[in-house]
C-alpha cells in the first residue's frame, strides 16, 4: 500500500511540474485568443526557440570555458534570454504575418500560422539539423543537491527549478494583469477591442505586448522543460504546441486563469494515466480529454458559454 501512495506522491509531482509548462504555453495560446479571436499555430516553435536559445547559451559557456559558480544563476541567465528571444520573434511574426491579415477571413490567419510554425522548423533545421541536442547541466549542480528523497518520493533539482520558476512566472503575470494599468488595458481590449479603442486605449500597441507575454511564456517553457529533460530539437515544438491548446481548450479559450487550471490540470491526468497504463498511452489521455471536452463542455472548465446572434 506504501509503494502504491508513494508512486501516486511520484507522480503527483511530476505532472504538477509538467503542467506548470503546460500553463505557461496555454497562456499565450489564451491571450492572443482573448485580444484576437485567433489561434497562433506558430506558438508551439517559439516554445522550440526558447529550448535551443537555453542549448546555444549552455554551448557558450561549455566552449568558452567560463567558470559557472552558480547553476542557478546560468539557469536564470537561460531563461531570461529565451523569453527575449522568443519574445521578439513573437513580434516579428505578428507583425509580418498576423498584422496585415487582421481583418481577412479567419481561414488566411489559421494558414499564415500554420506557414509560420512550417517555416521556423525548416529554418532551425536546416541550420541546426535533425540530432537532438543535449544539455550537459548536471555536472553543473553540486552532486548532494541533484535529488532529494522525501518518504518514497524522489524529486531532482531541475523539477524543483520548474515548478518554482513555473509558479513565480504565472504570479508575475497575474499581478500584471490584475494591478497594472497594461493589465486594465489587456483586460478591456479582450473584453470589447472597438469599445477599447474607443476610450482611447492604443489596441495594436496591446495586441503587441500580448504577443510579446506570450511568447516570452512560451520561450521560458520550452527551455525549462529541455533542462528538465535535458534535450531539445526541431520537431518539439510541434507535440508542446498540441498539449499547450489542449490545456488553453480545457480550461476555457481566451481565459488566463483557466489556461493555468487546465495546464495543471493535464499535466496531473498525464501523469496518473502513468501510474496505471504504460506511458506511451499518456499522450492518448491527453487528447481524449481534449475530445471530451471540445464535446461536452466546449467553453472549457472556466470559459462562459457565448451565444451567437444570427
Amino acid at each position: 500500500m506504501e509503494d502504491i501512495f508513494s508512486q501516486l506522491a511520484q507522480q503527483a509531482i511530476n505532472g504538477i511540474t509538467i503542467g506548470g509548462v503546460y500553463a505557461l504555453i496555454a497562456i499565450g495560446y489564451s491571450m492572443v485568443y482573448g485580444v484576437l479571436s485567433m489561434l497562433n499555430f506558430a506558438h508551439g516553435e517559439l516554445y522550440m526557440i526558447g529550448g535551443f536559445t537555453g542549448w546555444w547559451v549552455l554551448e557558450l559557456f561549455s566552449v568558452a570555458h567560463v567558470p559557472v559558480m552558480n547553476a542557478a544563476l546560468l539557469i536564470s541567465l537561460m531563461i531570461l534570454l529565451a523569453m527575449g528571444v522568443s519574445a521578439l520573434l513573437g513580434l516579428v511574426i505578428e507583425r509580418v504575418a498576423y498584422r496585415p491579415l487582421r481583418n481577412a477571413p479567419r481561414m488566411n490567419l489559421l494558414l499564415s500560422s500554420l506557414g509560420v510554425s512550417i517555416f521556423i522548423q525548416n529554418f532551425i533545421l536546416y541550420f541546426q539539423g535533425a540530432k537532438v541536442k543535449v544539455f550537459h547541466i548536471s555536472q553543473l549542480i553540486p552532486e548532494g543537491l541533484r535529488t532529494f528523497h522525501i518518504g518514497g518520493v524522489v524529486i531532482s533539482f531541475m523539477r524543483i527549478f520548474v515548478m518554482l520558476a513555473c509558479f513565480l512566472l504565472m504570479v508575475l503575470l497575474t499581478l500584471i494583469i490584475k494591478r497594472t494599468n497594461v493589465g486594465k488595458s489587456i483586460r478591456a481590449t479582450a473584453q470589447d477591442i472597438e469599445a477599447a479603442a474607443f476610450m482611447g486605449i492604443d489596441t495594436d500597441k496591446i495586441i503587441v505586448i500580448v504577443f510579446l507575454i506570450g511568447s516570452a511564456l512560451g520561450g521560458a517553457a520550452g527551455v525549462l522543460v529541455s533542462l528538465l529533460f535535458t534535450q531539445v530539437d526541431y520537431y518539439v515544438g510541434f507535440q508542446a504546441g498540441l498539449k499547450g491548446f489542449t490545456a488553453a481548450v480545457l480550461g476555457g479559450i481566451g481565459s488566463i486563469p483557466g489556461a493555468m487550471v487546465g495546464g495543471l490540470f493535464l499535466g496531473l491526468c498525464e501523469a496518473m494515466a502513468v501510474t496505471f497504463f504504460p506511458s506511451a498511452y499518456k499522450d492518448v489521455v491527453a487528447f481524449l480529454i481534449l475530445i471530451a471536452v471540445l464535446i461536452f463542455r466546449p467553453q472549457g472548465l472556466m470559459g462562459e458559454k457565448i451565444r451567437e446572434k444570427v
